[in-house]
């Protein structure tokens, strides 16, 4: 890969000015099998050299070198080989230089440009992308090869890339070149890969507003990032410009949970009362009443919301009519966390307990027993239950049964978030670690620690393209190794950590992440820090409008 061919596959040197991998004067095996050169002179002329060659301006011919060379030709070829093998050592090292340029081009073969396209194309399979990049570097021929979209299709498909992020403007390629749009998806995923493992010299874009409030709780969809807070209002931020395009207001107690899907918000508070707003438009478009605590969680799954209050109960809404469907009541005291995925509603409480329930019925069908402390988190796929509880253990439960599966022991004190996907758990800890598990085995896969550890509890994780993001009480964000568990980077270091900054919520999409920090003690500015890992596409749209 490293040497460009300067020789088609019929041995002459390509034209002047242009390089191909095909010639006209190819052989055919039939042309070959009649003109098979017997030795090296006749493979010389054979590949279009004279005969009539002087490489070396050394004088006249050493007499006696006829008589050598008919000397030579009269020997056996193991005579002639231990000859040779005489001769070259007897040779200086400059000698036997001269004899390499000489021999080997003969012998090189762009063996690529000899086979069928479909062949060729086959072969290249087998190439890991990052060579298929370096082969297009070869000549014109293996490049127009190396980016054939199927080829690059199949290479992404091997990645995980998607058919949504195939895509690239046709106006950047110049007149004349190939352009394979899968092959363009690849180095930009790459790209954003890298950037996210390794950072850059780019500061965050600073997103301020709140005032000196909390920021209770973070949604991200598209474009639109909204923030909520117990100043009582919700803000929608644009994450392409980082300005604030207008606040939410109407409740009249602090903001404490959200859930966002498209541009439509609906918003919890200690006003008692849920809210459904158009992001884009600013308008409060339902208010739901019914609950008679603080909207303590909630969860939005297609055109319904669950929420759950310190009122012990759970409410199901229908969010287009701002209806409250069906009431779930049997918990004893306040409801934690809920989670729904539009067929059953499962519910954590201060009570101790995980209820399962059917919404339609509003039967509750399972009462999971076990916790010895509150219920603070909870993860649901359709199979499996967990609940992450202040009495330090994570149990995994069949929901179908109710039984308990596995429960998991390591974490010090309150398990405070989880993120679940297939059956990889991932779980954060006041303790200030962060676990992975394997659910079906109960087997803990890492410990994320060691010397780059959080310093303090960990407030807040999500999984992200094979990586592990953790925020802490202790200001900073972590990025972590999925699959072996290993610390990368601090993504986010805020000057006062240490001493009071906190980043208390984080969200992140494929390309971008939001962290929201402020601080109790003062030491920190409540605000938004948005990083983007596809700015060289953007700067590029920037360039061309």
């Amino acid at each position: 890969m490293k040497r460009k061919l300067d020789h088609g596959p019929d041995g002459r040197p390509f034209p002047s000015g242009k390089k191909h991998c095909k010639g006209n004067g190819y052989l055919s095996p039939s042309s070959l099998a009649q003109a098979t050169p017997t030795t090296f002179g006749d493979l010389r002329l054979a590949n279009g050299h004279s005969a009539q060659r002087r490489r070396v301006n050394s004088g006249p011919p050493p007499s006696g070198l006829q008589d050598w060379l008919l000397t030579f030709q009269t020997w056996s070829g193991p005579e002639r080989l231990l000859a040779l093998d005489e001769l070259i050592d007897r040779c200086e090292t400059s000698q036997v230089k001269h004899m390499m340029q000489v021999i080997e081009p003969q012998f090189q073969r762009d063996f690529i440009s000899l086979l069928p396209k479909e062949l060729a194309l086959y072969v290249l399979t087998f190439l890991a992308p990052r060579d298929l990049l370096q082969a297009a570097q070869t000549c014109r021929y293996w490049r127009i090869l190396a980016e054939d979209n199927l080829l690059w299709r199949e290479k992404c498909r091997e990645e995980g890339i998607s058919d949504s992020v195939s895509y690239r403007r046709r106006e950047c390629v110049r007149p004349g070149d190939s352009f394979s749009p899968w092959k363009s998806a690849y180095i930009r995923q790459h790209r954003i890969e890298t950037n996210w493992r390794k950072g850059d010299t780019r500061e965050p874009m600073v997103l301020k507003g709140h005032d000196d409030h909390v920021i209770t709780c973070l949604q991200f969809s598209g474009d639109l990032i909204v923030s909520g807070s117990d100043d009582n209002t919700l803000k929608v931020w644009s994450a392409v410009t980082g300005k604030c395009l207008r606040t939410l207001t109407g409740h009249t107690g602090g903001v404490w949970c959200s859930q966002m899907a498209g541009a439509t918000v609906i918003s919890g508070s200690t006003d008692r009362t849920l809210r459904v707003w158009d992001a884009e438009s600013g308008e409060c478009v339902h208010a739901l009443y019914g609950h008679t605590s603080t909207v303590r969680c909630m969860h939005l799954h297609g055109n319904r919301v669950v929420s759950g209050s310190r009122d012990t109960t759970l409410r199901v809404w229908d969010v287009s009519t701002g209806s409250c469907e069906h009431v779930l009541t049997g918990h004893v005291a306040a409801v934690r966390c809920v989670q729904y995925d539009g067929r059953r509603v499962v519910s954590g409480g201060y009570d101790y307990m995980v209820k399962v329930w059917d919404p339609d019925t509003e039967v509750c069908l399972h009462t999971l027993q076990g916790h010895t402390n509150r219920v603070y988190s909870l993860q649901f796929d359709g199979v499996f239950v967990v609940s992450g509880s202040l009495d330090t253990s994570i149990r995994v439960w069949d929901v179908e049964t109710g039984g308990c599966v596995h429960t998991l022991t390591g974490h010090q004190s309150l398990t405070s978030g989880m993120e679940l996907r297939d059956n990889i758990l991932v779980s954060g800890n006041a303790d200030s670690t962060v676990r992975v598990w394997d659910i079906r085995t109960g087997q803990c896969l890492h410990t994320l620690q060691g010397p780059n550890k959080h310093q303090s509890a960990v407030t807040c994780l999500q999984f992200c393209r094979g990586l592990v993001l953790s925020s802490s009480d202790d200001g900073t964000v972590k990025l972590w190794d999925l699959r072996t568990g290993a610390w990368l980077r601090d993504v986010v270091a805020l000057q006062s950590r240490g001493s009071g900054g906190v980043v208390w919520r984080i969200r992140a999409s494929d390309t971008r992440l939001v962290c929201a920090a402020g601080s109790r003690n003062g030491t920190e500015e409540t605000k938004l820090l948005l990083l983007d890992f596809d700015l060289d596409d953007m700067k590029k749209d920037m360039d061309m409008k």
